[in-house]
């Protein structure tokens, strides 16, 4: 990005008709009885002055106050006791508003010093501040060179590596709990930062998109003020279950259109992941020097009235908040509108965005709120009702606990911080816990219940997830009377196509298959079936196996996820690390070549847990090879332990791990993603995650999880990802289909799944996986698991050559409500393909050949360990 200086002469905001005042009382009348406003209104009513204001304000006050009384805190104002850390005052961008950001000839050096950060910490606590602000400009390191020279002599990679050290060390030496300001951020991003943080935040300022993109806008030669990005920056946070501070400022050229439509951008998040913790309503204030020195002030009725008008919108569950120092004296009029929090004051530092504007006292913000009729209570940075799971990671738990009200969840009186360290739980992996024979009792008595116990808020506001599925997806497809008679045109020239060049039909083509049915189905998996032979030959393979899932416990938010439980659920459980190893154990001494282990995203978990995992069944048997971890696990392992994917990739290799499994994909269309699943990691991240693997020459498969909320559209796009990655790396050994199981899904339960796909889409998108892959991915697994004896015959028939592992433990499609049973022997998987008449093998993970003692443990085991197929365990049930 060019350093040139941007356009001096700031945008106006375009001439605003003044509504009528027949169409101010109306909206006024429906916000009094309650009614929902809609955009329309919201921007009349932000036009309200002299009495509309006063009904205006009595009407958001009246919200305010009961959903204070709905808190268990009727007339209480809040406000954090803070220090403000200005980390970096270097930022890449270039607000025409802002006095924070600065030039790197200004500064004494690019960053404050842990010495300083930490000497600003330590006076802060003395004085009983319990937040820490870090607040510093977007990734200076992208715009000057300085920034980059200092990190990298300091021995950090970016700026939010120097943010999360400098946090994990405030933590540490002084006991003030963290809020990060450190701009925009991405979903890896947050996953780093979480571990060290209670809470963060970021102004969504405006979704004015034109103050961003036109020449003399507040925000334009600004990268990170794109109001797409910023929203996507709330959502991620919603997604990552970060508690999250966000806001408008108002003033700055938008419309009373366009701010209406940014206090409604912040309610959609809100209610979509319910991690909006506070929303800021601040009034735009002229500083010198700046391009804007001249634009006039927000005015104070002005704020009031948007206050009012968030409140109306947000509603009375919301905190909002409005900066003391920016509002003179008319304390009185900003409690009315509806405000419930003044946010951070410092009895320290001064306020660096706004440094003209001097912190108020705050015993004398108290008389002033008490004046109005409110009594002022000192809060912590996070909000009570986000002290807990999955909103406050395990390690600040303790931090937080010392601070906080156990009643209230308001900062406790008199706590002052105090050093403690900031840890791994429990220094490392626990102890067993739960119904550690799942796996053996969910073919037995199956699950406690069909969901779990948070079922209503752990993945989301349903409403607002519908509302994001294609409706092309909402519904099963049409069923037709009698299958075409003979080919359709389209069909028969895509098969042709498809015979001369299977990876080469486009995708109009691929489509057309997909919906193949009756001799065009039959047509297509012929072809399908061709293609295999050629390709892989008659054998179908199989591996013996064992899943050993180590943990359920996880708040990711999985939509379609049934295996996922509360560590408090009846149906939850952990395996202790002898556990783990035991079952390895017991698979190598069934004939097993491979162990496949992966688990929940438990919030205790270290992220060095999964070293320890794999170095315990690889220091037991070195030649069973170790299948492990998906590609969440591995960006949640990185994030833990403050590891690049590569290096934490490298450490799990060297701890035993041979190849990674591919499941995790699901559907690589965030689209899609973003309905299924609350917070897992984004298309883009299960892509570095797969590529830096095989660059490793760590070998993965790859999967396909469909029919549920994703159209056929989606499946050739993910085909298509699927094949470049393969092309640009070869690091994919198999390809591997799973339909979608429903009955428990929460998705399905929730009403906005379908059952599944149907007999005739499992064999049109086999057989289509056999053409678009040619030549690039050779084995084409289906899922026994997932699929009846009959279904999987079928498609062996048209396309597939590998039917996956005897697992011995099968528990999470068996939780999803799978009936196919939770293991197979190998004499159960040559009765299934028997009719079929082709030879059975079996294979090792990468489809080589087992060894003769591997082969003849097998055959003594059938496959499956005496345990499991006994259906009891001899390992131990930990109760927790």
């Amino acid at each position: 990005m060019s350093d040139a200086p941007a356009p001096r002469t700031p945008t106006r905001a375009p001439e605003q008709p003044t509504p009528p005042e027949s169409a101010v009382r109306r909206a006024l009348a429906r916000a009094r009885d309650g009614k929902t406003l809609d955009p329309g209104e919201a921007a009349t009513l932000l036009h309200a002055r002299g009495e509309h204001l006063a009904s205006l304000l009595a009407h958001a006050g009246r919200v305010r106050d009961a959903g204070l009384a709905a808190a268990r805190r009727p007339g209480v104002i809040t406000y954090s006791r803070k220090v403000f850390i200005p980390l970096t005052r270097l930022c890449r961008d270039r607000c025409g508003y802002c006095t924070f950001a600065t030039v790197p000839g200004r500064l004494e050096r690019p960053f404050l010093s842990p010495d300083e950060v930490l000497a600003i910490a330590r006076q802060g606590a003395a004085l009983g501040c319990k937040e820490a602000l870090f607040t510093l400009g977007d990734r200076p390191e992208d715009r000057w060179r300085q920034a980059r020279d200092w990190l990298e002599a300091s021995g950090y990679g970016d700026t939010l590596s120097y943010v999360r050290a400098m946090a994990i060390r405030v933590l540490e030496e002084t006991g003030l709990l963290p809020h990060l300001n450190p701009g925009v951020l991405t979903w890896q991003d947050f996953q780093r930062l979480k571990p060290v943080a209670p809470s963060m935040g970021m102004m969504l300022e405006t979704t004015a998109a034109r103050l961003f993109t036109e020449p003399g806008g507040p925000h334009y030669g600004s990268p990170d003020k794109d109001p797409a990005v910023r929203l996507r920056v709330l959502e991620d946070a919603g997604r990552s279950a970060v508690p999250f501070t966000t806001g408008i400022l108002i003033g700055i050229g938008e419309t009373m259109a366009e701010r209406a439509d940014s206090i409604f951008a912040i309610r959609k998040v809100a209610q979509e992941y319910g991690g909006i913790q506070e929303a800021i309503v601040q009034n735009f204030r002229a500083k010198p020097d700046t391009r804007m020195r001249g634009v006039p002030d927000a005015d104070l009725d002005d704020l009031a009235a948007t206050i009012a008008v968030a409140r109306l919108i947000l509603g009375p569950s919301a905190r909002i908040q409005a900066p003391p120092n920016l509002i003179g004296d008319a304390y009185r009029l900003i409690l009315a509108a509806g405000i419930d929090d003044w946010g951070g004051v410092s009895p320290l530092t001064p306020d660096h965005v706004n440094p003209e504007r001097p912190w108020p006292q705050i015993d004398d913000l108290a008389r002033r709120t008490e004046a109005a009729g409110m009594v002022l209570r000192e809060r912590l940075t996070i909000y009570p009702p986000y002290i807990r799971e999955p909103w406050l990671d395990p390690r600040l738990a303790g931090h937080v606990a010392a601070l906080a009200d156990p009643a209230s969840g308001l900062a406790r009186d008199g706590a002052l911080p105090l050093a403690r360290p900031w840890q791994e739980p429990d220094g490392g992996w626990g102890e067993a816990a739960g119904r550690t024979d799942l796996h053996v009792t969910i073919d037995t008595t199956g699950r406690t219940a069909d969901r779990r116990d948070d079922f209503g808020e752990v993945y989301g506001d349903w409403a607002a997830v519908a509302a994001r599925i294609d409706p092309a997806a909402r519904a099963d497809p049409p069923a037709r009377s009698v299958a075409p008679p003979r080919l359709r045109a389209e069909v028969a020239a895509a098969l042709r196509s498809a015979e001369k060049n299977p990876a080469g039909i486009t995708d109009g083509q691929a489509l057309a298959l997909l919906g193949a049915d009756g001799p065009e189905l039959e047509a297509l998996a012929a072809l399908a079936d061709a293609v295999r032979r050629d390709a892989v030959g008659d054998d179908i393979t199989y591996v013996v196996t064992r899943n050993i899932n180590f943990t359920n416990v996880c708040y990711t938010g999985c939509r379609f996820c049934a295996f996922a439980q509360r560590r408090t659920d009846a149906d939850a459980y952990t395996l202790s690390l002898g556990q783990v190893g035991d079952r390895a154990a017991e698979a190598w001494q069934a004939g097993a070549t491979e162990v496949c282990m992966q688990g929940g995203i438990h919030p205790d978990l270290p992220g060095t847990a999964y070293f320890d995992i794999a170095a315990e069944v690889k220091g037991r048997y070195p030649d069973l090879h170790v299948h492990a971890f998906s590609a969440m696990e591995v960006a949640n392992g990185a994030a833990r332990t403050g590891l690049g994917v590569r290096e934490w990739l490298e450490r799990a290799r060297q701890a035993g791990v041979d190849s990674l499994p591919g499941t995790a994909a699901e559907i690589l269309d965030d689209d899609v993603r973003w309905v299924l699943t609350k917070g897992k990691l984004p298309a883009s991240a299960w892509i570095e995650v797969i590529t830096t693997a095989h660059g490793l020459g760590i070998p993965t498969t790859a999967t396909m999880m469909y029919g549920h909320v994703d159209t056929p559209a989606h499946w050739v796009g993910h085909l298509r990802v699927i094949r470049g990655i393969q092309e640009r790396t070869g690091g994919f050994t198999e390809f591997v289909l799973l339909p979608f199981v429903h009955a428990n899904a929460p998705i399905y339960l929730a009403g906005l799944a379908r059952p599944g796909p149907t007999r005739r889409e499992n064999r049109a998108v086999h057989a289509l996986s056999r053409l678009l892959l040619h030549g690039a991915i050779s084995n084409i697994q289906c899922s026994w698991v997932k699929l009846t004896g009959e279904v999987c015959r079928d498609v062996l028939r048209g396309g597939a050559n590998d039917i996956g592992g005897t697992l011995m433990e099968e528990t999470i499609s068996r939780m999803a409500g799978s009936e196919q049973g939770s293991y197979k022997t190998i004499s159960d998987m040559a009765a299934m393909v028997a009719p079929l008449g082709r030879p059975l093998r079996q294979r090792t993970t990468l489809y080589g050949h087992p060894t003769a003692e591997r082969l003849a443990a097998s055959a003594a085991s059938d496959g499956v360990c005496a345990s499991v197929r006994a259906g009891r365990t001899p390992l131990p049930l930990a109760q927790g």
